[in-house]
């Protein structure tokens, strides 16, 4: 089993974890060197549940954060194993993970090894399944299994935000738009019913939609409503009966699930409309104490999450939560995806300085 060396820099230890491969599903072995690089580690209490790891600090402090980051990645394309680079004059670290979110990772194992005395109690969660479907996040499962792990007055989740807070998510539904027809050959297309055709006002209603920016506590949340995925046919030479749009909807916080898919009904009325997932924002939380004791301490500027993130589990059990972590959002996903060093550090410095002072 490799091991994680957590007196190591938080470079070097970002560079051993994303050296790990964890794709969705493929967790074991680094929650593995996860839990044993903790196990010696008296002064935190550790439990597991599946891939999850949850570590937490017993010190009887008035009051209590959770910090949080995901251990799975996209798939793997030839960008492993990692590297130092010149990016544009600045040294980063590139490779699968670096950004999205193991760079994150990293600073929360070296600080979760290293804080033995911090002003408030700590509650450590690295977690499996983010980058899947909602059902199978790890987050969720404990959540449901654990409650109490989850008391806490402020939440922070490691997620790449290039080093600055961002405060909230927006939400997220997708949606699938069916158009029905009748099938027939091609060569007697009038016998027929196109569907493929009777979906081109699903399309023209996409492209002349102007998304609104929507202010939520200070926060200008940009949304998005978008195609996604088309689908239909049968044969080369045979008129197809049926169409299918799927649509991505990214909601403003401060709109509901409900709200958001009777808006998206109304976008498309007169059209078979079928929701298939769905997920609410989160509200930025940066009225909280500690939310903005943490923002003074970082020195960051606050702004809104554009995409969805765990910071809306918390929300959801009352726990105003923020995301903070190194690397550019924009580079997630992305094959040449890599992560400022000066970020990695930064990042350490400021979690470091608010949680000693």
């Amino acid at each position: 089993m490799p091991e994680l060396d957590l007196s190591a820099s938080a470079v070097e230890l970002t560079q051993a974890i994303c050296d790990i491969p964890s794709v969705s599903g493929d967790e074991a072995t680094l929650a593995d060197a996860i839990a044993a690089a903790l196990a010696p580690l008296s002064h935190l209490e550790v439990f597991r549940d599946g891939d999850t790891i949850v570590a937490r600090t017993r010190l009887g402090r008035a009051q209590r954060v959770v910090i949080a980051g995901h251990i799975d990645t996209v798939p793997i394309n030839d960008n492993l194993p990692t590297r130092l680079i010149d990016d544009e004059g600045q040294a980063a670290l590139w490779g699968r993970g670096t950004v999205d979110m193991k760079a994150g990772v990293a600073v929360q194992l070296k600080l979760a090894a290293e804080l033995t005395d911090p002003r408030v109690d700590l509650t450590w969660m690295w977690y499996d399944h983010e980058e899947v479907e909602a059902s199978l996040n790890g987050l969720g499962r404990v959540a449901r299994l654990r409650p109490d792990l989850f008391e806490a007055d402020f939440a922070i989740l490691g997620e790449p935000s290039n080093g600055q807070v961002e405060g909230g998510c927006n939400g997220t539904l997708r949606v699938v738009a069916r158009t029905h027809g009748v099938r027939a050959h091609s060569a007697r297309a009038w016998v027929g019913e196109n569907a493929i055709h009777a979906a081109a006002p699903i399309l023209t209603r996409l492209a002349a939609y102007e998304p609104a920016t929507i202010d939520v506590e200070g926060l200008a949340y940009r949304e998005g409503l978008n195609a996604v995925r088309v689908t239909g046919g049968v044969a080369g030479n045979v008129i197809p009966d049926l169409c299918e749009v799927e649509i991505n909807y990214r909601f403003a916080p401060s709109r509901s699930v409900a709200e958001a898919e009777a808006h998206v009904r109304e976008v498309f009325a007169g059209f078979e409309v079928e929701l298939t997932d769905a997920s609410a924002g989160a509200r930025p939380g940066l009225d909280a104490p500690l939310a903005q004791e943490f923002v003074r301490a970082v020195g960051a500027q606050p702004h809104p999450k554009y995409g969805w993130t765990d910071v809306a589990r918390f929300s959801a059990l009352g726990v105003p939560a923020v995301n903070y972590g190194p690397g550019d959002p924009s580079l997630a996903h992305h094959d040449q995806e890599r992560v400022p060093i000066a970020q990695i550090e930064d990042v350490e410095r400021g979690l470091r300085t608010w949680l000693s002072s």
